[in-house]
């Protein structure tokens, strides 16, 4: 069952496919409220104050990146995007747009309570564990989830910081694609997905790492990814 009064808030134009998915999430425990204008769409989460962000790509008035974007701006909320379409530069725009994960049209509802859940799992991880990882000049917490690099602190959405961990965690050893998104998703690799490999695109970004001979999250063509013990000194 869910955390009590759990809130989840369903940004989606087609009105329909709204109703069907908050009822769904009603009967299984959750309190839901929908909005259906992008440009509306800020300042409900505002008011609502919800838990998790179910926000279709394609709104009126504004679309769903610009609202992610705009919702990273002040805030790390877990956010779903439903995309219309598989093709990768979908997948690829929401994850960059701050999205934690995504779930592709036709909406099957018991696979959008699977990631609601996996994403509220991760959010309300216990914020009081001890576990800290130190790499040099980067330190990782994971109970006050926060990065700093040279003494900056790293800005990380929930996915970004789960996705370090879990490479951190396993310092020195390759992790493949598949091991990555059964520990994060709970879903075994399709050979299509792009997330994980744009999660560590952002990673590198934030982390000084050079995208064209990265040092400090290495790519193992062939394999995965491999997060390096000794490179974290400036």
């Amino acid at each position: 069952m869910p955390w009590p009064m759990n809130k989840i808030m369903i940004i989606e134009d087609d009105l329909r496919l709204s109703r069907l998915i908050a009822d769904f999430l009603e009967q299984h425990g959750y309190l839901v409220n929908t909005e259906h204008r992008g440009d509306t769409a800020v300042a409900a989460v505002k008011r609502v104050k919800p838990d998790v962000v179910v926000l279709d790509m394609m709104l009126p008035g504004k679309d769903g990146l610009q609202i992610c974007r705009d919702l990273r701006e002040w805030s790390n909320l877990p956010v779903l995007m439903l995309t219309a379409r598989e093709e990768d530069i979908d997948q690829i725009l929401g994850l960059e747009a701050g999205a934690d994960d995504y779930v592709i049209k036709p909406v099957e509802p018991r696979v959008l309570l699977a990631r609601i859940r996996a994403l509220m799992r991760r959010q309300n991880a216990p914020s009081g564990s001890p576990d800290r990882l130190q790499f040099g000049a980067l330190t990782i917490d994971s109970g006050t989830r926060s990065v700093t690099l040279d003494g900056e602190e790293v800005d990380t959405g929930t996915a970004e910081f789960e996705l370090l961990w879990l490479l951190a965690t396993s310092a020195g050893k390759v992790l493949s694609r598949d091991a990555i998104l059964t520990a994060l998703r709970g879903v075994d690799y399709d050979g299509i997905d792009r997330s994980v490999d744009v999660g560590v695109s952002k990673l590198r970004k934030k982390l000084g790492d050079d995208p064209r001979e990265p040092r400090r999250i290495k790519t193992v063509w062939g394999k995965g990814y491999l997060f390096s013990r000794d490179e974290w000194e400036n």
